[in-house]
């Protein structure tokens, strides 16, 4: 299946855990899980965060916010347990490497929400929530991926930054047969259809939020993309360079799995 655009802009399972922990946990589950890794961002999470939960005000709909910490070294899970203990809609786990994808798989497999929105501690954008929630909720799509690559979108990041986006979705297309144009960053899915591709994908780090979106298409899911604009608050916490080598190997070992062995 090919993936639908067109809206126009508006505005190895043993996972090493050193510490999962879910604080002020609330009794009935919500309608939506907010997943958002996180890693070396002491000086944003608090005030993000707080901004979120005052913007969710004008949503109406239950949710969680789910902190998912990963091998940070700086003060990130001590802010991360203060805000639990503050606001009992935050809930927080912690696990022991840097590793985007195990923790952004945590997260969603730990989410309570019938849907599940992935976010960006840099980006946090309510109004792709509320456009993504409407696909999802009244329009029956199964996900909605918020792309800084469509034609419609407002990609204000520094321009090698963007090109490395491209360069990366051009390789999806040609190895992988992606259809859509961007996979990493926002996106927001039906918990119940989705949770058996999360548990399909085989790789971590940088890839696994491009594998769960591929697996999600092949599999015949209603996935559609609404554009997005991003705009980078602080430097990115990990190296693009030193992402490389990972990406490389995991995009071969998908090229096999997706492509060959199927």
């Amino acid at each position: 299946m090919s993936i639908e655009t067109g809206e126009k802009f508006k505005s190895r399972e043993d996972i090493k855990i050193i510490k999962f922990k879910v604080i002020q946990k609330p009794k009935e589950a919500p309608a939506v899980s907010i997943v958002i890794p996180v890693y070396n961002e002491e000086g944003l999470l608090h005030s993000a965060i707080v901004d979120l939960i005052q913007r969710m005000q004008d949503l109406d709909y239950t949710y969680e916010i789910i902190i998912a910490e990963n091998g940070s070294k700086d003060g990130t899970v001590h802010i991360a347990r203060t805000l639990t203990k503050k606001y009992p809609q935050v809930r927080f786990i912690t696990l022991a490497d840097p590793n985007y994808g195990r923790a952004l798989r945590r997260g969603i497999l730990e989410a309570r929400g019938e849907y599940i929105i992935c976010d960006e501690i840099d980006i946090c954008d309510t109004d792709f929530y509320r456009r993504a929630l409407d696909k999802l909720v009244r329009q029956g799509y199964d996900m909605v991926v918020g792309s800084k690559l469509h034609r419609d979108a407002r990609d204000k990041r520094p321009p090698f930054r963007h090109f490395a986006s491209v360069v990366i979705n051009v390789m999806l297309r040609v190895l992988l047969d992606f259809k859509g144009t961007d996979t990493h960053g926002l996106k927001a899915f039906k918990k119940e259809p989705l949770m058996r591709i999360v548990k399909k994908c085989i790789v971590e780090k940088d890839l696994f939020a491009s594998e769960f979106v591929i697996r999600a298409e092949r599999d015949n899911l209603r996935v559609t993309e609404i554009p997005v604009e991003i705009v980078e608050k602080r430097v990115p916490s990990i190296n693009l360079f030193k992402r490389v080598p990972n990406v490389i190997r995991n995009m071969m070992t998908l090229f096999y799995v997706i492509r060959l062995k199927n």
